[in-house]
């Protein structure tokens, strides 16, 4: 492989970027087609239960007036040879006579594993693997992470001060009030990074958070703009704190959530708990501490199918994930602010307590206008997907 090479995938890479979102419980998967040192087509997987990477390629080499006979075809992710939502991708690429099909990554769930593979090299095609292969890797760890393991991701994203400090103090915050929609206090991050986290939000099947930020923000914790996806909305509140008048409450029946609680609670406060299931949320009751409270959790999300779960929460959450050492990707984006005593909410010194001496892996820094978003995988994170 030479650089020309690496570049056809690279352009594949930032194609599949684009139906992170849109594609899940799917891989996100990029396609181009080369031809005498011309690319002749190129397509990206756009919506789950569409055409898949490859079929959008070689519908845009028609599409162009180009014959893919004899070309060769970079491609993210193992192509599909079974039938799904949609007819098998190695069948269109034998029909279509490629002479080659350079892939990324092996696709590890059980439909695949290299079978797609096989099936073009029997066919008569030429096929290489490996090129780009951390890059591919990276851009799907949810999916992968879940086809080797069936276990969730756990994606920790909070936005902070320079100070590390995630929101104002509360009287800060009240003072704010009457003109809150308009006032850039009311956030630590920018506008920009905000829209850059609702991203996070459409990848996710699950969203968390705990009881304090729901009384605090009274938050919706939907991806916004929101393209039909409807992930679970999380909230852990041991005490059942929840008020029956929040929105997750007021719009449980048409985007679910699910309230983790402990048994005890349910027995003290059964008549909350009937006010809460009756508002159409879902009750889910945990025996014992905080720390058999998340790997039940957790449990319960991979028994569901969920892929993804993001952890919005403030720094006890954020803290009781880390310090089981649960978490396999982190996202931080750091605000030029220094909030001292106007802040609170102190995420360096949660961190601080639970955590040993480590790096994130496959580090990506990226400025967003005045703020700084730092994204990584943890150990764990790394450790199971590569």
């Amino acid at each position: 492989m030479d650089k020309q090479d690496e570049r056809y995938m690279q352009t594949a890479l930032k194609l599949a970027a684009r139906g992170i979102g849109s594609v899940e419980p799917n891989p996100a998967v990029g396609c181009v087609i080369v031809k005498s040192a011309q690319v002749i087509g190129k397509g990206w997987h756009r919506k789950f239960g569409e055409n898949h990477a490859e079929i959008n390629a070689l519908e845009n080499c028609e599409a162009s007036g180009a014959d893919p006979a004899g070309a060769t075809m970079y491609i993210t992710l193992e192509p599909c040879c079974h039938q799904g939502r949609t007819p098998p991708c190695t069948d269109a690429i034998i029909s279509a006579k490629l002479a080659k099909v350079v892939v990324a990554a092996i696709d590890p769930s059980g439909h695949a594993n290299g079978k797609g593979i096989r099936q073009l090299r029997k066919a008569g095609i030429k096929v290489d693997v490996g090129l780009c292969y951390g890059e591919a890797t990276v851009l799907n760890a949810p999916f992968l992470k879940f086809a080797l393991t069936g276990k969730t991701w756990v994606t920790l994203k909070w936005a902070q001060s320079i100070d590390g400090k995630l929101a104002w103090t509360k009287s800060n915050y009240r003072l704010q009030a009457s003109r809150i929609m308009s006032d850039k206090r009311r956030w630590i991050s920018n506008e920009q990074s905000r829209t850059d986290a609702h991203k996070l939000r459409r990848r996710a099947g699950a969203i968390l958070v705990g009881i304090n930020t729901v009384l605090r923000d009274d938050p919706l914790l939907t991806p916004r703009p929101n393209r039909g996806k409807k992930p679970l909305r999380i909230i852990l509140d041991d005490r059942l704190r929840v008020p029956l008048n929040c929105r997750l409450l007021a719009t449980a029946n048409d985007t679910p959530v699910l309230i983790v609680t402990q048994d005890k609670t349910l027995k003290t406060k059964a008549k909350k708990a009937k006010q809460v299931i009756g508002k159409g949320a879902e009750l889910l009751a945990c025996h014992g501490n905080e720390k058999t409270n998340l790997h039940f959790l957790l449990k319960r999300l991979s028994k569901r199918g969920i892929q993804s779960l993001l952890v919005e929460g403030g720094p006890k959450v954020i803290g009781s994930f880390l310090k089981e050492n649960l978490a396999d990707e982190i996202v931080v984006y750091i605000a030029p602010r220094i909030l001292g005593a106007e802040g609170c909410a102190d995420i360096v010194g949660t961190t601080a307590k639970v955590l040993k001496s480590d790096i994130l892996y496959w580090c990506n820094i990226k400025d967003i206008s005045e703020d700084v978003r730092i994204s990584g995988l943890t150990r764990r994170g790394f450790k199971t997907i590569f």
